[in-house]
């Protein structure tokens, strides 16, 4: 199995160079492909900053693009919850880092959006210290 870059995730999700589309596609398509955590993490930013797309409309391409058969995503649950809660309006990094805080008592923060939109959107405890 190849682990994949970020740049190979992004050229799949925009295709903005055709040619390396081609290849990228070509590449998933025909085997599987480990994607870590961070290369997912870092696809989002680059979304989000230089594509200048909307939280809900990332959460959904990635969502699709782990979906694809070949693609096998490091701890994929917990890439799915935070891609779920992402979608519902939770900045990504906070949802990667609640989900890998799972089997915790409570995950503390003085960021007080997160707190809220944590019991909301994830039924997670996040409290203040």
């Amino acid at each position: 199995m190849l682990a994949i870059d970020t740049n190979i995730v992004v050229r799949f999700l925009t295709r903005d160079d055709e040619r390396q589309a081609q290849r990228t596609r070509a590449l998933i398509d025909s085997s599987p492909v480990f994607v870590p955590t961070t290369v997912l993490l870092e696809a989002e930013w680059v979304l989000r900053s230089v594509y200048q797309l909307g939280a809900a409309e990332i959460a959904s391409a990635l969502t699709q693009f782990i979906g694809h058969p070949n693609v096998k995503p490091e701890q994929p649950d917990r890439v799915a919850a935070a891609l779920e809660w992402a979608g519902r309006g939770m900045d990504f990094a906070d949802a990667l880092h609640l989900a890998s805080a799972r089997e915790c008592e409570a995950f503390v923060t003085f960021d007080e959006r997160l707190t809220k939109l944590a019991k909301r959107v994830a039924n997670f405890d996040v409290r203040a210290p």
